[in-house]
């Protein structure tokens, strides 16, 4: 019976890493090739752009309420399900509108479902590996592997096809995903019967250490949103083509998997350790940014990209990680959707109209150059953080919803 129940688990494992691979390539399909559709069918690059920013601001809104309804219903499997079932049927919608403002009213509503899909997949990945000797990063990687991959297969299949025909791609790849899923068993909950709430929920923002640590991710990331939104435009404006786009997407994200596999096996489950990288992390950043107002050419943009995988790769996996350390378990969707929220949300927003506003008005150069200086100023604040954690004991205090006080239960961050 052992053997039997040994033999479930590693294929429920199995199952949640091909569940990463496709979410992941499915997502890739819609951020890479979507605005190919949205040109093709009339749509200059600033109704483009403006239609592409309606996801971080949805994001603010909806990360929040998915990871609240995914602790409150205390089983999230079935609220990804949900969020991919709408996700399904409003890209249906989506290639079927055929006014502008039809199309904004359904990207709306798809994007509402769509983009909190990450943060809620780490919060499933923490859930069934909490307790075992498994990795976040080994089942993570399979999702970079899935992004890079499907981005380099998908596009001549696309042009085979059409970009009308994105819908299908994307539906099938996502039909897939759903399939891995629902081969998964549902997490058992250990944190006992904890009754989540807005004013637990409400807690999260007590712990100034958390805040502190979103607030300086979302200078920090402002920067990398603008790298997102504008590095095709800057490629192409140095004399670049579409597939010296391609490759520095597949460059950006290929080697995240040995950034995965290396915090694995060596990074120190420790608070001060963890934002001591992101100190390190934010310096690296800075470094990147330098380097693209420096770059001249579009193969240097593209090999620069690599810096990718150690930068966002590095800060998405400490601050899941961190994330997990400062808030308490019945409570970690939420947080997790507060992280990601700080990353691709308020960032993205920030990032796309200040970005595109300096691009146009002062160049792509200038932009970096801000942007390094706003990873420097990541850093300091990082680099203090870390300080302040050696130089004073620093204890985490779960939330209690049974009791109006917090419930002294020190994580030691030493």
């Amino acid at each position: 019976m052992t053997y039997l129940q040994d033999m479930n688990a590693q294929s429920s494992l199995k199952s949640l890493k091909l569940y990463n691979f496709f979410i992941y390539g499915t997502m890739v399909i819609f951020t890479g090739f979507f605005q190919l559709y949205l040109q093709d069918i009339g749509m200059n690059k600033v109704e483009i752009g403006s239609l592409m920013a309606i996801a971080p601001f949805v994001s603010v809104f909806a990360n929040p309420f998915w990871g609240y309804w995914s602790d409150r219903a205390e089983n999230i499997k079935r609220v990804i399900l949900i969020m991919m079932t709408g996700t399904l049927l409003l890209v249906q919608f989506v290639f079927q509108a055929n006014t502008y403002a039809m199309i904004y009213a359904t990207m709306i509503v798809f994007y509402f479902f769509q983009t909190p899909m990450f943060s809620q997949t780490n919060t499933l990945i923490l859930g069934y590996i909490e307790g075992t000797q498994h990795k976040f990063g080994s089942f993570r990687l399979w999702g970079s592997l899935g992004w890079a991959l499907t981005a380099i297969a998908a596009g001549p299949v696309i042009e085979m096809l059409g970009s009308g025909r994105i819908s299908i791609v994307f539906s099938i790849m996502l039909v897939i995903a759903a399939m891995f899923m629902l081969s998964l068993p549902n997490i058992q909950k250990t944190t006992g019967s904890a009754t989540v709430s807005i004013r637990g929920f409400s807690k999260l923002f007590l712990n100034p250490y958390f805040i502190w640590f979103i607030f300086l991710g979302i200078i920090v990331s402002i920067p990398n949103t603008m790298n997102n939104t504008f590095m095709s435009l800057y490629i192409l404006d140095l004399g670049g083509t579409k597939q010296m786009v391609g490759l520095a997407i597949f460059f950006s994200s290929i080697f995240e998997v040995a950034i995965f596999l290396l915090c694995d096996r060596y990074l120190k489950r420790k608070i001060n350790v963890m934002i001591g990288c992101l100190t390190v992390v934010s310096l690296l950043f800075s470094l990147r940014w330098l380097l693209m107002a420096e770059a001249s050419t579009p193969l240097e943009v593209a090999f620069i990209q690599i810096l990718h995988c150690v930068t966002f790769g590095g800060y998405f996996y400490v601050g899941t990680q961190l994330t997990m350390l400062f808030v308490p378990s019945q409570y970690r969707a939420s947080g997790q959707a507060i992280y990601t929220l700080s990353w691709s949300g308020i960032s993205g927003v920030i990032g796309g109209i200040a970005g595109g506003w300096m691009f146009q008005n002062f160049g792509a150069q200038t932009m970096y150059q801000i942007g390094m200086m706003l990873a420097l100023v990541g850093a300091i604040g990082f680099g203090s953080m870390w300080y302040m954690l050696r130089k004073q004991e620093y204890n985490l205090t779960p939330i209690d919803e049974t009791d109006e006080d917090y419930e002294e239960e020190p994580y030691s961050s030493n």
